[in-house]
């Protein structure tokens, strides 16, 4: 054994506290290469934050249907519609619209429910209410604005019992979570999937869409490069191999992809033919 150990040992370079895992010869060299000319992506100017959490999304993700229902009855209504995607309608470099629609009522707007009697309406008396969910029972018509509040009570209208949104500061027709970035919906940034699959599920947006908590959002400096860089087999084989950790399967953790060094536009790794065919025939 001893023989065949200092036959085969691979010296590694890791340091303390580093994540570390174990790596052939050739692959500690890629990694090394890719660490030199890279820059991890918590050093570019860019952020990266998860879509929106509406704690209800039978009353707030609606169809082409409801929306075009909605803008009839009241066209102020179209102001905070939004087209919404998720995790599952982002592929690599492509985005598949599966027209569902967000009630954009955010907490840092400050929007007046009553300027929306359309929106209103809908939250209260909806057929959403009549769905099934994961926490609750078909409710009666009318019950839209208990269910809707964000109490973390049980209540009971119409002698049904059903578990209110959790507790927070917001009002009863806003969407649960308070976070500040909702502009950033409106930049042009990157797109992708909390759940990766087996291939890259990164794609450009530059119309404006919002995600749900199952995608995420990057914004920031040189999008339409990192994109690319993103879905280049290079760096997908350096996210997996080195930098993916582990956790649920296939899940991305943002940790782990700010960890992640990509070059500059100016800088070029020198990979060796070995590497490059190495790298490109890697399967997992």
């Amino acid at each position: 054994m001893s023989v065949y150990i200092r036959q085969n040992a691979v010296p590694i370079t890791y340091k303390a506290g580093d994540s570390w895992t174990i790596l052939s010869q050739i692959e500690q060299g890629t990694k090394n290469k890719i660490e030199a000319a890279g820059t991890p992506l918590s050093d570019w100017d860019v952020q990266i934050n998860r879509g929106i959490l509406t704690g209800l999304n039978e009353a707030f993700i609606i169809s082409s249907d409801v929306r075009n229902k909605l803008i009839s009855e009241d066209p102020k209504s179209a102001e905070i519609i939004r087209p919404i995607l998720r995790g599952r309608d982002i592929e690599k470099d492509s985005i598949h619209f599966s027209d569902l629609y967000l009630i954009a009522l955010f907490p840092s707007k400050n929007y007046d429910i009553e300027e929306f009697p359309a929106i209103k309406n809908w939250l209260i008396n909806g057929e959403w209410v009549q769905i099934k969910t994961k926490n609750n029972p078909p409710t009666p018509i009318g019950s839209g604005k208990m269910r809707l509040m964000q109490s973390g009570s049980t209540v009971e209208f119409e002698g049904v019992s059903f578990k209110t949104r959790k507790k927070t500061s917001n009002k009863w027709f806003e969407t649960q979570d308070s976070i500040k970035y909702w502009d950033n919906f409106n930049e042009p940034k990157i797109l992708f999937s909390r759940i990766s699959g087996t291939e890259p599920k990164f794609a450009l947006d530059l119309e404006k869409y919002v995600t749900n908590d199952t995608g995420y959002i990057i914004t920031g400096e040189e999008i339409e490069y990192l994109k690319e860089q993103l879905i280049n087999p290079i760096f997908w084989f350096a996210f997996n191999r080195f930098y993916m950790g582990g956790g649920v399967n296939r899940e991305f953790k943002v940790n782990n992809l700010l960890n992640l060094p990509i070059p500059k536009s100016a800088n070029m790794i020198p990979f060796s033919n070995t590497e490059l065919e190495y790298i490109l025939n890697w399967k997992e």
